[in-house]
């Protein structure tokens, strides 16, 4: 028997602990962005080492044996502590830091994340740093799963196993084709165009809706800004966004209005998130750095072309 094969790794309880969580081998790999075959070698490595099978890899999804929930137990508690380690390590002094998996929702992809990046790497220059865009929904996940080590997202539900540092009050608004307006006169009969209800900003906002009355067609529904900025430019109805995600407008900035919302006003937090158990003093340190590339580069511009979203689109301390 190969010496190596036999012995228990950190990285292979890792391995484990997400094709328990994803059902499949090929998942697995996809969130920890490694091969498919190098996922099912640590799996085998492992199940080597104990003896004893711990995963079902013939059923689909994968399922756990009774070793496979027992070690599964076990290893959560192992990679916590592992986590938790690196973490105090790492504050110690954190230009020592090795590797950085960073999370950021795409509101801030072409703003403030490159001046960010840029900022860190000139103090962290010995780390090596892993960037995930996505919507805040798909972070979260990440980072309950320990597949990324700091968000920069939403925050719709507080959750009791993460530390946040708030960042920005961020509005929802109305935008509607250029010379429209946003009264609900104005919009009876208007084609609504909804955010997408697969992600939570989605579903927060039909419920939102829903509580003031306000009926959904649900005729278009998408996940795209840009693709509902382009159809509210081409005056095929209005819709919603927050005031950041307004800004996607680009080229189709000239073809549309922001206006307030015409019903109770409704907002969303974004908040620099990490583990209880992570990187804590690297959450700080990343919070420290973007409330003024925030400020300089996303509040102040926004508000210099809508002024009446001072006050609701906010920094927080």
């Amino acid at each position: 028997m190969n010496d190596t094969a036999a012995r228990l790794s950190l990285w292979g309880l890792e391995v484990f602990l997400a094709a328990a969580d994803e059902g499949s081998v090929s998942a697995a790999a996809k969130r920890l962005g490694a091969s498919p075959s190098s996922v099912s070698q640590q799996l085998s490595n492992l199940e080597t080492a104990l003896g004893t099978e711990v995963l079902n890899r013939r059923e689909r999804p994968m399922t756990l044996t009774p070793a496979g929930r027992i070690l599964r137990r076990r290893a959560l508690t192992i990679v916590s502590e592992a986590s938790h380690a690196r973490s105090e390590i790492a504050g110690l002094d954190l230009s020592q830091l090795s590797s950085l998996r960073l999370g950021m929702i795409e509101d801030f992809e072409a703003s403030v994340t490159p001046s960010l990046l840029s900022n860190m790497a000139g103090s962290l220059t010995h780390t090596r740093f892993e960037l995930e865009t996505g919507p805040s929904h798909r972070l979260l996940d990440h980072l309950e799963h320990r597949s990324l080590d700091v968000i920069v997202a939403a925050e719709f539900s507080a959750a009791d196993w993460i530390i946040s540092h708030p960042l920005l009050t961020d509005p929802f608004v109305a935008v509607t084709p250029k010379g429209m307006g946003a009264s609900l006169d104005d919009l009876q009969g208007v084609a609504f165009i909804e955010y997408t209800r697969r992600h939570a900003m989605g579903r927060e906002l039909a419920t939102h809706l829903s509580h003031q009355g306000f009926h959904l067609s649900h005729r278009f529904e998408m996940d795209s800004y840009r693709a509902m900025m382009a159809m509210v430019a081409g005056g095929v109805g209005w819709t919603i966004l927050t005031a950041l995600g307004a800004q996607h407008a680009g080229r189709y900035a000239n073809e549309i209005e922001v206006h307030p919302l015409p019903f109770a006003p409704m907002s969303r937090g974004i908040s620099v998130s990490v583990r209880k158990d992570g990187m804590e003093d690297m959450a700080a340190e990343i919070a420290g750095q973007l409330r003024p590339l925030i400020n300089a580069q996303l509040v102040q511009p926004v508000i210099e072309a809508c002024p009446w979203l001072d006050g609701q689109l906010k920094l927080l301390a």
